[in-house]
């Protein structure tokens, strides 16, 4: 793929039964207690998955060996309307340290009625060769859809 073929974002949302302030606390500060170990990057036995709450902060998984490994960084942090995080995974799932080749994922909390409406894109796969492979992955049913049903079922 060329550095400048487009790759559609991948677009998903959820309305949950909170305000939005709580809604952000549970992605963010609450991210260990949604993210499933099925979608561990890391060897050791999975412990957690972690964003730390300011820009330039690390959106890492921990293992039960005490291994850090960095998905990316915190790129804006907005409560509680937006986050927008770097992704360091490559097409296979394995941590690219080059952030000039990260997709970004950006995640929005609007009120709506009683609940807020959390949407996410995850863009930029054309900063990568492998990027409509990873579009296709993390849109695919196991993706981000299906994440953002169990975070709505942990808020």
């Amino acid at each position: 793929m060329s550095q400048n073929a487009t790759v559609a974002p991948v677009q998903r949302s959820v309305t949950v039964a909170a305000p939005p302030e709580r809604a952000f606390e549970v992605f963010t500060a609450g991210f260990a207690s949604w993210w499933p170990s099925s979608h561990s990057v890391i060897a050791g036995g999975y412990e957690g998955a972690y964003i730390e709450p300011q820009e330039g902060g690390r959106w890492y998984e921990r293992s039960k060996t005490g291994v850090e490994e960095v998905w990316g960084r915190v790129l804006t942090y907005e409560p509680p309307h937006r986050i927008v995080l770097s992704w360091l995974l490559d097409g296979e799932f394995e941590i690219d340290a080059d952030a000039s080749r990260a997709t970004e994922v950006e995640v929005r909390f609007t009120p709506q009625g009683d609940g807020t409406r959390v949407e996410l894109e995850h863009r930029g796969f054309e900063r990568r060769a492998d990027g409509a492979a990873i579009a296709d992955e993390v849109g695919a049913d196991g993706g981000w859809g299906a994440l953002l049903e169990l975070y709505a079922a942990a808020v």
